[in-house]
């Protein structure tokens, strides 16, 4: 067995989580779902989505034969909202091209949408005992730290070593129950003990043989990505409400928050010229939201109707809908709008 797999195994027998509400399980739905809500996802939020969704579309059949808006709402709240797209694709592939049975097969699982190597390693692991390595973000702050890897993760070559390491550092024979206990195990030192700031190294299993603790530069590793320039950007959501309820249209399944309902969207300028037929909008207190890439800033803009059909001219051609505010909380939203109705809109 690996040195690291001699140390995480009975680590994570005693201090590891076992309790996890997919944990325990083989069923290679339950596996692949939770493996998909937890990228870039921490487990506390994970877990009351987990418990709905799994409740709502308890198997692959259920969330295939669902739709597309009904899955984006459960996911409402959930953010990267492609990954809810990709999960519903994935599940009617399944149905058609494996009729119904989830692969075992590694590569073929990387073969649906919205799974990558890791997390076909984390299902095939998990949902069968196949001996695969992972890789994720956790993961490859672990093994960066314990083998002392000081270039950025994300570059091709240091990426290419990190998974050669993986491979090696699996335990050696295809003990189903060993492969299982030493992936939860990193999943859980990386999650639980080596976190990014402040780790608690005098708990780690691997203290002795890390290198990053033995050069006393744990909190350098693993090296940050060079540093961007953030870019800004600035929108406008334009509220229009008419006896209490609120228009929202239904934005295209590609871009940010693809699929999703939303208020319509317009830069500053559209606004005045747009308004000069009626009164002004009333501005609302901007609403700063964070993707990844980017910082938004939203201006929303409140504008009271006398008809429905006002607006028909100013909205796109996309879907739209006369909502109550509570019921627009049901409807598959992105985080700012749900902040904007429940701040402004429901008391």
């Amino acid at each position: 067995m690996s040195l690291i797999a001699e140390d995480l195994i009975p680590w994570q027998v005693k201090y590891g989580r076992h309790f996890l509400p997919w944990q325990n399980r083989r069923d290679p739905y339950a596996v692949w779902l939770s493996e998909i809500m937890l990228q870039q996802t921490q487990v506390k939020t994970v877990i009351p989505y987990y418990q709905r969704f799994i409740e709502i579309f308890p198997d692959v059949e259920n969330l295939a034969q669902a739709p597309v808006d009904d899955v984006l709402a459960l996911w409402s709240g959930l953010g990267y909202y492609s990954r809810a797209r990709n999960l519903h694709q994935a599940a009617r592939e399944i149905i058609q091209n494996y009729k119904g049975i989830f692969p075992q097969d590694s590569e073929k699982i990387q073969q649906l949408p919205g799974i990558g190597r890791s997390t076909a390693a984390a299902i095939t692991v998990f949902a069968y005992g196949n001996r695969a390595a992972i890789l994720d973000g956790n993961v490859k702050r672990v093994f960066a730290r314990y083998f002392g890897i000081d270039r950025y993760p994300g570059e091709p070559a240091t990426l290419k070593k990190l998974w050669a390491l993986a491979e090696v550092s699996l335990p050696e024979n295809n003990d189903s129950d060993k492969i299982r206990i030493y992936t939860q195990a990193l999943m859980d030192l990386g999650s639980m003990i080596c976190v990014r700031h402040k780790p608690a190294c005098s708990q780690c299993p691997l203290i002795s043989r890390c290198v990053a603790y033995q050069a006393g530069n744990v909190a350098q590793l693993p090296v940050s990505k060079p540093k961007k320039q953030i870019p800004v950007k600035e929108t406008v959501f334009m509220i229009y409400r008419h006896n209490h309820k609120l228009l929202l249209e239904k934005r295209s399944d590609k871009g940010i928050w693809g699929g999703l309902w939303c208020f319509p969207e317009y830069n500053m300028d559209d606004i005045i010229v747009n308004s000069t037929k009626s009164s002004m909008p009333v501005k609302l207190p901007r609403l700063p939201h964070a993707f990844t890439h980017f910082k938004l800033w939203i201006q929303p803009c409140l504008r009271e109707v006398d008809l429905e059909t006002e607006t028909k001219a100013d909205v796109s051609e996309n879907p739209i809908v006369w909502v109550e505010p509570d019921k627009v909380l049901e409807l598959a939203i992105p985080a700012p709008v749900r902040k904007l109705i429940q701040q402004h809109f429901i008391t």
